[in-house]
């Protein structure tokens, strides 16, 4: 009869290392899921937009330009803002879907114009609907550089609308620096043009920074996710209320807006016939 093996004195490897693989992985992913969940609150909207996008994509081979987001009840006026991101863009198609209005990036900070808004500036003038033109403000560059950027940039012309300043960046130092060149901005844009600019911001950045130091320029106000802006109808004219809706000859998402009056009153506000 063979002898009968004895035990091995010899433990796992895992085990004689004293490596508790469970423990470490279930940890791992605990940390992986803390992680994915911070980043996507922070990124929430976009993310949401990368995944329509991809499902869009799986699904119909991509956006077809034809999605239509219903228009805001409550209000006549609508219209979008619009940059390089949205590609080339259907004006006519556009204008097809109550879009009144379209504001359009022409430049930002000292040296970087929108490499669509020439085209974009002259398509969306020739299918009817009242242009607007807007500037990114980099709060670290001074406020008569930028102006000198837009105006030699946008061919702003009786019966568009008024320039915009889009303030909303937040790498600034010191608040009373950025005020004093977003206040010169607005002084030589205005003198060029001979109409009084339009400051576009989001609710908190503005109420943080700008509330009370600007409030003879009309307010494009940013204001996301609420049935109505916190702040009163008195304080602003046109109200952002979306940054994902989809209009037909727009490939992708795009900015809606609502004007806070008529039609009429819009038109109201564009830039004047020069005097003789």
């Amino acid at each position: 009869m063979p002898p009968t093996p004895r035990p091995s004195s010899r433990k796992p490897a895992a085990r004689r290392l004293g490596f508790p693989w469970g423990r470490w992985l279930l940890t791992a992913l605990l940390v992986l899921g803390l992680v994915g969940g911070y980043i996507y609150q922070r990124n929430q909207r976009q993310l949401n937009r990368y995944i329509r996008r991809a499902w869009a994509t799986f699904t119909s081979g991509g956006l077809t330009g034809r999605e239509k987001t219903p228009l805001l009840s409550g209000y006549s006026v609508h219209g979008i803002d619009v940059s390089a991101y949205q590609g080339k863009i259907d004006w006519p198609e556009v204008a097809k879907h109550n879009v009144r209005f379209a504001f359009i990036k022409a430049s930002e900070g000292a040296t970087l114009r929108d490499p669509r808004f020439q085209r974009n500036w002259r398509e969306a003038h020739k299918a009817g609907i009242l242009r607007g033109a807007y500037h990114y403000f980099q709060p670290n560059r001074d406020g008569k550089t930028q102006a000198d950027l837009f105006t030699r940039y946008v061919p702003i012309e009786p019966g568009d609308l008024p320039p915009v300043l889009d303030v909303e960046a937040a790498n600034f130092h010191d608040v009373a620096v950025m005020r004093r060149e977003v206040a010169r901005w607005l002084r030589l844009v205005e003198a060029n043009y001979g109409v009084r600019p339009i400051i576009y911001s989001n609710h908190g950045f503005y109420r943080r920074h700008l509330a009370g130091h600007f409030d003879k320029y009309p307010l494009w106000l940013a204001h996301y996710e609420v049935e109505k802006p916190v702040m009163p109808k008195s304080k602003w004219i046109i109200w952002q209320h979306s940054d994902e809706a989809y209009v037909p000859g727009i490939r992708g998402v795009v900015d809606f807006n609502v004007f806070q009056g008529n039609y009429e009153a819009l038109q109201a506000m564009r830039v004047p016939e020069k005097a003789k």
